[in-house]
């Protein structure tokens, strides 16, 4: 179903503030519950496999940063369709968006198979390469290794939610979102642990199991992917109201298409990169820090998460409205939609920054009993606290951006800040102050991040764009 506030943003009808604000908050909540779903599955196979001990969790913790690379550059792939679709519906080309969808199914897939098989190769390396102790080294390896398995199911599941979002269809995904955390809940108690017996309501049941351990949480979040992307692809190709297939609209790659989901596509994939590559030298920095450290340091990254995801709903709420804004001509709307979008970001965040302060020791006893990554993961968090707001302007003004198209200046931002800030102090901190070093670079950078993306953002070339 089409948000209205979008219909009339293309059709060129005028829009009171708080018709505005109706817009972003419509499009945007569905969005954030989707992304805290992704969050709440983060949760799930990290508190069950906190469970089996702190190797289990270093395990998973060791390779996060190897995953979030895979993924990440899955996502890039998607982005250059998923912008051109906004932009395209806006102007009204409906049957152009159309066939944009079959390019960009086909495509993605392409990449995402090959993006498997260098996932499967590096799950043999990865984890010895970043100084993982030979205890957590071979589950890491077979959590890779599952999770390389399953990235077309990823990307799929991915690209389809973000083809539909931009069409304005923002409510399905985040469904489809929340259901597979369910799902992976049910896989993972049959998958991870072995079988038992419980005892509800005074009667004794036996729970069947695998006890697979970390390679049936994989497995179990790989299944759940796969049981939504079969639907989410259903929706999109047969019931979307703008985007489903037609009869007679053959599928026609288009050059300039591709080039412009190149154009667009490239830098964000070499921004992921980049930071995804951080992210793994920010590991191989914690690593020889103990076991504790690297479970502290992944429970913490993981309890983070669920208050930044508000920021990632906004930003995918920012795409399409941006997107589409540009494509049906609204220069009038564009750069006011821009600013509000951020500062409501900043806003809420600042409010996620002080319950993530308040609440940082309640969110990592969630994750594990351990009474020693409880402590170090709660004084890392408290430190994070402080980054939040401008943290949620980079993320939401990079999603403004990329809904115009603008993703060169963005990626340029993300490496300079990663690897001429985040990295080199980490490894100065790390020394002397452990783990909380690490953490403090990472505050630091963010709120460099956040300032130098509001500069961008004031500036007037990234709104002027023309519309594909």
């Amino acid at each position: 179903m089409e948000n209205q506030f979008l219909v009339d943003l293309r059709t060129g009808k005028p829009l009171s503030f708080k018709q505005q604000v109706m817009m972003i908050v419509q499009l945007s909540i569905p969005a954030i519950l989707a992304q805290i779903s992704s969050v709440v599955m983060e949760y799930i196979d990290a508190a069950m496999v906190g469970r089996m001990g702190a190797n289990a969790s270093a395990s998973i913790g060791l390779v996060a940063s190897t995953t979030w690379l895979l993924g990440s550059v899955c996502h890039a792939a998607g982005i250059g369709f998923t912008v051109q679709i906004a932009q395209l519906i806006g102007a009204g080309k409906e049957k152009e968006a159309r066939n944009l969808v079959k390019q960009g199914l086909l495509v993605t897939l392409a990449i995402s198979i090959g993006i498997a098989c260098l996932g499967v190769i590096a799950s043999m390396y990865m984890p010895g390469w970043l100084g993982g102790a030979k205890e957590i080294c071979q589950d890491a390896t077979k959590y890779l290794l599952v999770f390389s398995l399953a990235i077309p199911i990823h990307q799929m599941n991915s690209v389809a939610g973000g083809m539909l979002q931009c069409s304005g269809n923002m409510k399905f995904p985040s469904m489809m979102h929340i259901l597979m955390c369910f799902l992976d809940v049910f896989y993972n108690l049959l998958l991870i642990f072995p079988s038992r017996t419980v005892v509800v309501l005074g009667k004794t049941i036996l729970l069947p199991g695998a006890g697979l351990q970390v390679f049936g949480a994989a497995l179990g979040t790989a299944l759940a992917e796969l049981t939504i992307m079969v639907v989410m692809l259903y929706v999109l190709l047969r019931k979307s109201v703008l985007l489903s297939l037609r009869k007679g609209e053959t599928l026609q790659f288009q050059k300039p298409q591709l080039l412009r989901a190149w154009k667009i596509a490239a830098p964000v994939g070499v921004e992921q990169i980049i930071i995804c590559f951080a992210y793994v030298m920010s590991t191989k920095i914690v690593a020889p820090l103990g076991s504790i450290s690297i479970a502290a340091h992944s429970f913490s990254v993981t309890a983070e998460s669920f208050c930044y995801m508000p920021g990632y709903g906004l930003a995918s709420a920012g795409t399409t409205i941006i997107g589409q804004s540009i494509g049906a001509k609204r220069k009038d709307l564009t750069r006011r939609l821009g600013w509000l979008i951020t500062l409501m970001t900043i806003l809420i965040m600042t409010v996620t920054g002080c319950m993530m302060y308040g609440l940082a020791h309640w969110m990592i006893g969630f994750l594990t009993p351990e009474p020693a990554i409880r402590a170090l993961g709660t004084k890392v968090l408290r430190i994070e606290a402080f980054a939040e707001p401008l943290y949620g302007a980079s993320i939401v003004v990079s999603g403004i951006l990329r809904g115009a198209g603008d993703t060169l200046i963005p990626s340029c931002i993300n490496f300079f800040s990663m690897w001429c800030v985040r990295i080199p102090l980490s490894a100065l901190l790390a020394g002397t102050m452990g783990l909380e070093g690490v953490w403090l670079a990472m505050c630091i950078e963010l709120c460099v991040r956040g300032t130098l993306f509001l500069v961008r953002l004031k500036g007037k070339k990234w709104s002027s764009v023309e519309a594909v």
